[in-house]
């Protein structure tokens, strides 16, 4: 059955692809953590003993957001410089990319600094 021009099985398909993406951020999110913090994603998870220094995982997040960055930055000037292996998508999407992951470095600074005051304002 044909709805507006697109097939209702791509519909269904769509939206159980959509479902399963829903899913997925709070798996990936912990390999994404350990991936940063410079872990297998084993290491860090199924092994209660092994610590992560919170200094060096913070580190390991911040280089991942300025290396997104950078490749954002040189796809833009190779696109804008005429380089025909280089496509407005590419650009748009790492420019994208780059964008939200620094979105969402300054709101976990901001909770940071939020769980900071709130320390250092309780009474002893």
């Amino acid at each position: 059955m044909k709805t507006g021009g697109i097939d209702a099985s791509r519909i269904e398909s769509m939206l159980a692809q959509l479902k399963a993406a829903a899913q997925r951020p709070q798996a990936d999110a912990a390999s994404g953590l350990a991936s940063a913090a410079g872990l297998s994603s084993t290491q860090g998870v199924s092994q209660g003993t092994s610590k992560v220094n919170f200094s060096d995982a913070l580190k390991a997040s911040l280089n991942q957001v300025n290396k997104v960055q950078v490749e954002a930055e040189q796809l833009g000037k190779s696109f804008a410089m005429g380089d025909d292996s280089v496509s407005l998508s590419d650009v748009m999407i790492a420019g994208q990319k780059a964008n939200i992951s620094f979105q969402a470095t300054v709101q976990v600074r901001n909770k940071l600094v939020s769980a900071y005051h709130d320390i250092m304002n309780m009474q002893v």
